[in-house]
């Protein structure tokens, strides 16, 4: 058993490094992978990959329907086990291709690692996600700022909220990248911003509130003028830490440092620490790509402008943007039904013609047939 295991591991390193380093996947979606390669593995009591059939495919989608996660005790969601499913799918077709498995393993199989259509439609459907608000995320940023480590937390929030922008890109983003001028954010790896799948992203920040941009330009202007940060410095620089006492039994923060933050754990722990100062509900990060998304398409009136959102935010395709992150909530949805006007002809026949051509276009994007 322990020659097979190794010899999975071999091949399955192989198959890891190669996404890593041919198809350039992260970090975090090779762990993501790795992890679903462990359930299979689990399932199959390390069996060699190459004795793999649809009937061992069809047991497997049985397994994950009644595998339960070790800490919360609850089943798979049909999401879950469509990802894992997807996931040992792509590994099995891949090591098919392999010498040693092209006789063993049929493509044919490796195609009953899928769920239902039915089951996967309920899967990819685009999900209502909880963001906050612009109320919400002012609220956050109305703490007394009485340090540089609350000017830092503040103008973090905000830019986090005006940029969408991902928060491993933000923590290793240097103040060089920023052109004030045109309010822009390069977001280039060249410069040391790690971006996903490491693109080159030029985001403009969004007016979304004035006074949001004030705490971001006061902060870059702090660091430019008082603290003589350079271009190769953090934008959002890790707390700098010293000793309390002459025993130096005790540590406390020292302002910001010139150093950037190792990961974002720190980024997501003020946005705890200050949603609870706040008495708002917490929103990871992330969270807030999502509202920046969903309070732009509010505004949007021309195809150059759904586009720009999609590009600003670094998507190759609108429908990323709009199916990964633009569901409609249920009470905007019942707005915006409301407003709608059944008793004629709309009075401007441009705008509407214009609307027309959008909803065209997204859902040629979508690769739906009908709206």
């Amino acid at each position: 058993m322990s020659k097979i295991k190794d010899k999975n591991e071999r091949i399955k390193r192989k198959y890891l490094n190669w996404l890593q380093e041919a198809e350039g996947f992260s970090e975090k979606s090779i762990t993501a992978v790795e992890t679903a390669l462990w359930k299979y593995e689990e399932f199959s009591r390390d069996s060699d990959y190459s004795t793999f059939n649809h009937k061992i495919a069809e047991q497997f989608k049985k397994h994950l329907v009644n595998n339960k996660n070790r800490i919360s005790n609850k089943t798979l969601s049909l999401r879950s086990q469509y990802h894992v499913l997807r996931h040992v799918r792509n590994f099995l077709t891949w090591l098919s291709g392999q010498v040693g498995y092209k006789s063993r393993i049929s493509t044919y199989d490796v195609q009953y690692l899928q769920l239902s259509k039915k089951d996967r439609r309920v899967a990819t459907s685009a999900s209502l996600p909880k963001y906050p608000t612009l109320e919400q995320i002012k609220q956050l940023c109305s703490f007394s700022v009485q340090t540089e480590i609350d000017q830092r937390d503040r103008a973090l929030i905000a830019f986090t909220a005006l940029t969408g922008m991902r928060d491993q890109a933000i923590v290793t983003l240097p103040l060089g990248c920023f052109d004030q001028e045109k309010m822009l954010v390069q977001q280039l790896p060249s410069k040391g911003v790690q971006t996903k799948f490491s693109k080159d992203i030029y985001t403009t920040l969004f007016h979304v509130d004035e006074t949001l941009v004030s705490y971001f330009l006061k902060w870059y202007d702090y660091l430019k003028t008082e603290k003589h940060f350079g271009l190769d410095d953090p934008m959002f620089p890790s707390t700098a830490v010293g000793f309390v006492g002459e025993n130096h039994h005790a540590f406390t923060s020292m302002g910001v440092s010139k150093e950037f933050w190792a990961d974002t754990n720190p980024m997501r722990k003020i946005f705890q620490a200050r949603s609870k100062q706040a008495n708002v509900p917490y929103y990871t990060p992330h969270k807030f790509r999502h509202f920046i998304i969903n309070e732009a398409q509010k505004h949007i009136t021309s195809i150059e402008q759904l586009k720009a959102l999609s590009q600003n935010l670094g998507h190759e395709n609108i429908s990323t943007t709009f199916h990964g992150y633009g569901a409609i909530d249920t009470y905007r949805v019942n707005e915006l039904v409301s407003s709608i006007d059944f008793t004629g002809l709309p009075q401007n026949r441009a705008e509407e013609a214009q609307l027309e051509r959008i909803a065209d276009l997204v859902a040629k994007k979508l690769g739906r047939t009908e709206l």
